[in-house]
């Protein structure tokens, strides 16, 4: 049985952490977006800043998204309500 790390919106697209392997996903994200932003903002050249943040944005985001919606019961799909 799969265990699973996220639930369904009641309104929306997308999925809320259900679990404590759910917010541990989330917060670690949070944390090394945080600490990408950090690093950038101590390159002095702006487009050295700005390649840190393309390329390091995508890298924190796109696994989140996927492992999010991979542990996501019932999938995504747009809701209405909690009855959808």
């Amino acid at each position: 049985m799969t265990k699973y790390w996220f639930r369904q919106k009641k309104f929306g697209y997308g999925a809320t952490p259900n679990s404590w392997q759910g917010w541990l996903v989330i917060i670690a994200s949070a944390l090394a977006t945080i600490a990408l932003i950090i690093a950038a903002d101590f390159q002095r050249d702006n487009a050295t800043r700005f390649l840190l943040i393309a390329i390091g944005l995508p890298v924190i985001v796109i696994p989140t998204v996927l492992i999010a919606r991979a542990k996501t019961e019932g999938g995504w799909r747009w809701r209405w309500s909690s009855h959808d």
